[in-house]
């Protein structure tokens, strides 16, 4: 079916690719009512090809199957972050209009990306730390590091803006050294 259908497929692609053919266009080529043209089939057919291919690569390779699993991971903390922070609807979005829904999820983006930067600009502050008093961290250490961790930010807490001097000009807070409660920030600023 593919074979049969070959340049057909090849012509599709290239319309595809250099934008000459509408969407509406290309569906009326594909099927005809519900029923799918004999270019639809072949084109199905390809995709199956590469679906395949990718179950089989699964199937084999290990490495390949803990790449997937991280990334799932990785999404799955991200969706955890989010819900935290959109704790007080647990999750759900109630505007009655679409676009305060965009707004309502907009919003709950862009706490979840500060929080990222956050945390990544302090992730590398303690790595760097780390690299000057000669105590790297090891390597396999460094690849369960994630910048999506929330449990020291209190989400139901009081937030001044007050910056420390240093913060204003760009500058980090002190890292807190978990050995010395003296160098913790007074909690009343880290709430």
């Amino acid at each position: 079916m593919i074979a049969d259908q070959w340049d057909e497929l090849l012509r599709l692609a290239g319309s595809l690719k250099l934008g000459t053919v509408q969407a509406p266009d290309i569906l009326r080529t594909l099927t005809r009512g519900q029923t799918p043209t004999a270019l639809g089939q072949a084109a199905a057919e390809l995709g199956r090809i590469a679906k395949t291919l990718h179950l089989l690569e699964y199937l084999q390779d290990e490495k390949y199957r803990r790449r997937i699993l991280i990334q799932l991971n990785r999404g799955e903390q991200r969706h955890n972050l989010a819900r935290v922070v959109h704790y007080g609807r647990r999750g759900e979005l109630r505007a009655r209009y679409h676009e305060g829904m965009e707004d309502h999820l907009g919003a709950l983006g862009l706490v979840v990306n500060a929080i990222t930067v956050w945390n990544t600009k302090y992730l590398q502050a303690v790595l760097d730390w780390l690299e000057v008093i000669g105590e790297a961290p090891n390597p396999e250490d460094l690849a369960h590091l994630s910048p999506l961790r929330y449990e020291h930010i209190h989400m139901l807490g009081r937030y001044p803006f007050n910056l420390h001097e240093d913060v204003k000009w760009g500058g980090l807070r002190p890292l807190r050294d978990p050995d010395n409660l003296e160098t913790w920030p007074d909690l009343e600023w880290a709430a």
